[in-house]
């Protein structure tokens, strides 16, 4: 399939008649290490002209219709631009639909939960963070909107270490393993878990720990993925999860908890070794989280 627009023939034209709405924050200034991923969210969209609307088990996607709202524009600002990305989050979130949100680097995440905050007040809401890095520093490179911070953020604004999840983990800094410490609570599964106890065992953790929530919000720096399926990410890190595993956890909780929004962040293209390898095993993981929705 060949298609003028994104998201083919899953496209529409009109928000109210979507069941899920796509933003990119097309923002790379808070990495440490690695750039590009400013220009992820155009590339997976022009790789989904491309891709057709079937799963990997070859069920059809004819029952599900995308509304993309573009891009939020570029700002140096950086205060001014997350504080128009929480905006236009919020808006889409209140119109009820799927959220699916493209980085940038992983700090676009703390306006995105922000709103997703927001929007669920007074309801019983988690966060199931995936990436290699914990993403819990207080700040780094002298800023607390690090990419190395947002789920400190979020732990601070959004929710309780209790509702949060982190999946794929493997590299620390200092501060984050005296974090894990202080904060029991907090589920971590970390790689080396999940190589030794598999990815069912996972599921079912997140599972257990997820029951009774109102809403689900998934944060997936695509670094969770070991370098040998995700090569074009800023700050890769070896030893994680396959391409399979990953999927069979994504599609295992959008078919039994309430999954109401995924960011997918720290795409470059510019770092794919060849052929898009990390734009690709980006938008499959999308295209799989769509079949879901439609069922």
């Amino acid at each position: 399939m060949v298609d003028l627009k994104p998201w083919g023939e899953l496209n529409c034209e009109e928000i109210k008649d979507a069941d899920v709405t796509v933003m990119g924050v097309p923002f790379d200034g808070a990495v440490s290490c690695g750039k590009g991923s400013a220009l992820a969210p155009e590339k997976i969209r022009s790789l989904s002209r491309y891709l057709p609307a079937t799963t990997e088990e070859g069920f059809v996607i004819d029952h599900l219709k995308v509304y993309d709202h573009g891009d939020v524009p570029f700002s140096l600002n950086w205060e001014e631009y997350y504080a128009k990305v929480e905006k236009e989050a919020l808006t889409l979130f209140s119109m009820g639909k799927f959220c699916l949100f493209f980085g940038g680097d992983h700090s676009v995440t703390i306006p995105l939960t922000r709103a997703y905050g927001q929007h669920y007040q007074g309801k019983r809401i988690g966060i199931i963070h995936f990436d290699s890095h914990p993403d819990l520093c207080d700040e780094y490179d002298g800023s607390k909107w690090s990419h190395a911070c947002p789920i400190r953020r979020a732990v601070e604004d959004v929710i309780k270490p209790a509702d949060l999840a982190q999946v794929g983990i493997r590299s620390y800094e200092n501060e984050e393993v005296v974090f894990y410490k202080e904060n029991p609570e907090l589920l971590r599964i970390r790689a080396y878990d999940i190589f030794y106890e598999g990815w069912q065992a996972a599921c079912e953790k997140l599972k257990t720990k997820f029951q009774g929530y109102d809403a689900l919000y998934i944060s997936l720096d695509i670094d969770v993925l070991d370098p040998a399926f995700a090569p074009g990410t800023g700050t890769p890190e070896a030893g994680g999860l396959s391409s399979r595993e990953l999927m069979e956890i994504i599609k295992f909780l959008m078919t039994n908890l309430p999954i109401a929004a995924l960011d997918l962040v720290e795409v470059s293209p510019p770092l794919d070794s060849v052929n898009n390898i990390t734009s690709w095993a980006a938008l499959k993981i999308v295209y799989e989280v769509f079949g879901k929705l439609s069922k």
